[in-house]
């Protein structure tokens, strides 16, 4: 079993500090401004979603407005999270076969998927080095438990290769999963520019996000050098919702570090999108 490699520094470590620290973010105004309801679920229409993985202090908000809209739904049998690996250990893309803990309690892994996976797509090996200490999934984890408590099983890629045809070969190994799966891409998008620079690097690569077309996608990252550090798992989420019958994706929120430091000369930029059926 995996055991927690960011509490205590992402978010806290505390089962109790760490709900308490889940609800500021959707009751926040950067947030959606309240909490979650859970009494009447609705069809599911979200296929695939994009979240920030900074700490919950600066990207909360945005990851919220994702989790809002996902508890609204009813909880999918398996969930794919994609991120990208920071530490650049273990093996270039990733699968863990482990369970992994976090302070409200054990996310299980969907095995028999994860060895699905690992068996049936040529890019991906079976790995926990290159999990053990990377945060992008692992933060995802505890809102995940926030809004579907235990009755959700997950499995988790890691992408230290980020190229297009990696990221196709992902989506194309998913869209012969004959299962109810959601899938979330974890990242953050451009790093350490002012707030005005990031927004209009960052808003080229969600026009693109949002046309469902993940080549120009990573065009424009590559032409603008936009500094979003998941952009394989991105456009793997791409490619993958239209395959598992997204007609169309919504912006959510946009934000940045400097709306909770007050600092915008040098900023972590953060989006939340999910991408719906008809």
């Amino acid at each position: 079993m995996r055991s927690p490699a960011v509490a205590g520094q992402f978010y806290p470590a505390s089962r109790e500090a760490l709900i308490e620290q889940i609800e500021r973010c959707f009751l926040h105004s950067l947030g959606p401004g309240k909490l979650p309801v859970f009494d009447s679920r609705e069809a599911r229409r979200i296929v695939a979603g994009i979240v920030p993985h900074a700490g919950y202090i600066y990207s909360g908000y945005e990851a919220a407005h994702v989790y809002y809209a996902l508890a609204r739904e009813e909880t999918p049998r398996s969930i794919v999270l994609l991120g990208p690996n920071h530490t650049g250990m273990g093996s270039l893309v990733a699968v863990s076969m482990q369970d992994w803990r976090t302070p409200l309690g054990v996310a299980r892994c969907d095995r028999e998927l994860a060895e699905e996976l690992f068996t049936g797509c040529d890019v991906i090996d079976a790995d926990e080095i290159a999990h053990a200490y990377e945060h992008s999934i692992e933060v995802q984890l505890p809102f995940l438990q926030y809004i579907y408590g235990g009755d959700f099983k997950f499995v988790a890629i890691s992408l230290g290769l980020q190229e297009l045809e990696v990221s196709r070969e992902i989506a194309s190994c998913l869209s012969r999963v004959d299962r109810d799966i959601l899938i979330l891409a974890s990242s953050d998008f451009t790093h350490y520019e002012s707030a005005s620079q990031a927004r209009q690097k960052d808003m080229l690569a969600i026009e693109a996000i949002l046309a469902l077309n993940e080549e120009l996608f990573l065009r424009r990252v590559y032409e603008h050098r936009i500094s979003a550090c998941g952009y394989g798992a991105i456009a793997a989420a791409i490619a993958a919702a239209k395959t598992r019958g997204a007609a169309h994706a919504e912006l959510l929120k946009y934000g940045n570090s400097g709306d909770v430091t007050g600092d915008y000369g040098s900023v972590v930029a953060y989006a939340g999108i999910v991408f719906r059926k008809t």
